[in-house]
Parts: structure tokens; sequence; C-alpha cells
């Protein structure tokens, strides 16, 4: 069978398959992946993210302004965040300057600045990115190592909740989602990093990395976010 691409584990078996492509599970981190023979060439992968960017822009700029308020509240600093993946417009930047934060951004295809992957952040936000992921043990190992200690990683990506009805799930029938996670998923990736954990309403998956000293899941502000 084919090799999980996030957890590297073999014990992995055929999970759906329609007439565009076949889509596995791994039994060891509950990861639900496509086959990378069908993911799409790079240039049309391109053209339909330039197609969709402007329908995400208000929920990001939401995301954004919701994540970095509330992180706020818990430092007299201002607050340095990145991101990755899918780019906020000028509107959203002006405002998040104007609040005395600095938030750069991050895309493969169309900010491809990797000297921003050699900082470290106060905050990340992932928005709708994670879907993207082929090979979400590279990214999921980045970002860790991006966030300064005690800083946050919030995560926005429609959670596989009801395993026996992934046929009928639209959310897998766009080409460009190739990754699929469950919540045991990123509780397996918590503990294998020792991250705290916390799921949150609207696909909201938030992952803290630790500040010293050793920390359970619990609870935060952030919550509401």
């Amino acid at each position: 069978m084919l090799r999980c691409p996030l957890c590297h584990n073999e014990n992995t078996s055929l999970f759906n398959q329609d007439r565009k492509r076949s889509c596995y599970i791994c039994h060891h981190c509950q990861l639900v992946f496509s086959d990378a023979n069908s993911h799409l060439p790079p240039q049309v992968e391109k053209k339909r993210y330039q197609l969709s960017a402007s329908k995400y822009q208000k929920p990001l700029k939401q995301f954004l302004l919701s994540l970095i308020q509330q992180i706020a509240q818990e430092t007299e600093h201002p607050l340095t965040g990145l991101n990755f993946g899918r780019l906020a417009d000028t509107q959203t930047l002006d405002t998040i300057s104007a609040q005395g934060h600095e938030l750069r951004q991050y895309d493969p295809y169309f900010c491809p600045d990797r000297s921003l992957l050699k900082q470290e952040y106060d905050f990340i936000c992932c928005y709708r990115v994670f879907e993207h992921f082929r090979f979400p043990f590279k990214e999921w190992s980045l970002l860790c190592k991006l966030l300064k200690p005690g800083a946050w990683l919030a995560i926005n990506t429609k959670l596989l909740t009801e395993i026996h009805a992934f046929e009928r799930w639209h959310h897998k029938n766009n080409l460009t989602h190739v990754s699929f996670y469950q919540t045991d998923t990123f509780e397996f990736l918590a503990e294998q990093a020792g991250f705290k954990l916390l799921f949150a309403a609207n696909d909201l998956i938030l992952v803290q990395k630790p500040s010293g000293s050793d920390i359970k899941r619990g609870q935060s502000s952030l919550i509401d976010l």
C-alpha cells in the first residue's frame, strides 16, 4: 500500500475510489489522502487558486483580525505573524498594521519569499490551506519550526467528521483538496510534537508550541475565535 504522506506509516488501505481519483486512509494517524498520481499539474492548480482567491478575502480577514485580537490580549508587545498559503489583501494588511502588528505572507505560487521561512513568529495562520498539502509532513514540520515558544498555529480546515459519509462529502470533490484530517489526526500531531491542542467551532483547530514547561490540552480565550 501507499506510504502515508503525513506520518510515513505503511499501514494504509484504499478508502474511496471514483472516476477521478483514489483516496487512502492511514490507520496510524487517520489521515485520508489522495493518490499522488491524481494530483493536478501545478499550472492547473495555480489557475484554480487564482479563480477562487476573491471569495475567501472576507472570511480570511475576519479570521485574522479575530485571531490577532485574542492573542494580543495575552501580551503587551506588538505581534509579528505569518499568513501561510493564502494571501490577504492590502486592506487587511493595512488594518493589522494600524493596530500596531505586522503580518507577513508566504504563498508558494503568489508570494514565494523563502526568507520568511527562516524566521520565527508569534502566530501563524493557515486559512483553508491544510487540505491542499501534498506533503503534509513537510509543511507541518516547517510550521512547527517557525513558531516561537508559546506561539499559536491557527488552522481552518474542514474536518472529516463522518468517515462513512466521505463519498457524499462535497469537500472532497475539489481536486486541489488532497489531504483530509480527522480530529484523531490533529491529536496525533499534537501529541507527537508535545503541543497544546484546542478544537473550536467553525472548523478551527488551534495548536500552541510549549513555552518551556509541559502543557496539556485545555481551555483558552482563543476558543472564542
